[in-house]
């Protein structure tokens, strides 16, 4: 039976330098990978990996993609049939056949000789593009391990699609940046600054959830933390400075 996910164990995000944060969803995407790959064969393989922007979806599909050797791809708003095809095809290292029905076949064929799982980001523009069918087709042939990932409701988008959404094993939902998320990014981003849980918890309030907001903010604090010559810094020394919520500015009048 089909059923929603929470994880929340430690896992990694990726660095623009190289290094890895302890987060919890590139765990708690693993372990989905790891379940749908190792499950009975009477059971689906497909499943969702879904959550607001800002949660690291992306970072966690980006490493998942390394440490399973999953062919990657993220999905564009322009695609078409063939596109999404030849994208696929493209990571599989295999030459593209001429035609639509025969490109399905040589992805569920690599796919089936390979035993690799199928990661698809952005899968909303799938969604929106009509062309779920095309990946379940491609499920079908195949018996793969393929991975959706995509924003909040994209499990309530795909209920439009019963005989796709029946072959979903699990919808996992992805985990809110917390305050140990946000101490992770302040050893990894600011290695040369501690930042002080009072400020770290204010930055965790302020995103409501969104990792990259944090980050933000982490990049505003380092930067303001070098000016002042500070090695520590805590909501006090921070004062009543802005910080990055994601909220518009207010309307000016000129």
């Amino acid at each position: 039976m089909n059923h929603l996910t929470i994880v929340t164990p430690g896992a990694a995000l990726p660095s623009a330098t190289g290094g890895v944060a302890a987060l919890r969803n590139i765990t708690a995407l693993s372990a989905l990978i790891t379940r749908t790959m190792q499950r009975a064969s009477h059971l689906p393989g497909l499943a969702t990996f879904s959550g607001p922007s800002g949660f690291g979806k992306s970072f966690a599909a980006a490493h998942a993609a390394g440490a399973f050797r999953a062919y990657y791809v993220e999905a564009r708003s322009g695609w078409t049939r063939k596109a999404m095809l030849l994208a696929i095809l493209r990571q599989q290292g295999v030459v593209p056949a001429r035609t639509v029905t025969e490109m399905v076949d040589q992805v569920a064929e690599q796919l089936v000789l390979s035993r690799r799982p199928l990661i698809i980001d952005e899968f909303d523009h799938v969604v929106a593009r009509s062309l779920v069918e095309l990946v379940r087709d491609i499920y079908e042939q195949s018996q793969a391990t393929i991975i959706l990932i995509g924003e909040e409701y994209l499990p309530q988008k795909l209920q439009r699609w019963e005989r796709f959404h029946g072959r979903v094993l699990d919808w996992m939902q992805a985990s809110p940046c917390s305050l140990p998320d946000a101490q992770a990014l302040a050893r990894l981003y600011c290695p040369n600054l501690t930042v002080a849980d009072d400020l770290l918890a204010r930055l965790v309030s302020e995103a409501h959830g969104s990792c990259r907001r944090v980050c933000v903010n982490l990049d505003q604090i380092n930067v303001y933390a070098r000016g002042e010559g500070l090695e520590t810094i805590t909501l006090g020394d921070w004062g009543g400075q802005p910080l990055h919520t994601g909220k518009p500015p207010a309307t000016r009048s000129f």
